[in-house]
């Protein structure tokens, strides 16, 4: 089974494309199998009631949250402040390179 798609990393910033929280962006805080994740944003979606999510209903984003995962992978849970954190500061550099091309 080839996967055109990279696999998604813990600490990565997905945006949600399908189900009620779709454009939404979280965090992928755990991997399931090759098919599923357990996605937060530390607000609506707690670190403590991750949603699962397959990962064709996700599109990947290129910021990797090194806090998150280095939590994560010490503790094997992260803050939902640190979550928060991670989602603002990913849509700070979105706003700052949209400014950049001039949107």
């Amino acid at each position: 089974m080839s996967q055109s798609k990279p696999a998604p990393q813990l600490g990565q910033v997905v945006r949600i494309v399908r189900g009620r929280e779709t454009d939404k962006f979280a965090v992928v805080i755990a991997i399931v199998d090759e098919r599923f994740v357990h996605i937060a944003d530390g607000d609506k979606r707690k670190f403590d009631q991750p949603k699962k999510k397959n990962v064709q209903h996700l599109q990947l984003q290129p910021e990797i949250s090194r806090e998150v995962a280095d939590s994560i992978r010490e503790t094997g849970r992260v803050t939902n402040g640190k979550l928060r954190y991670a989602l603002a500061r990913f849509a700070e550099q979105r706003e700052a390179e949209a400014q950049q091309r001039g949107e």
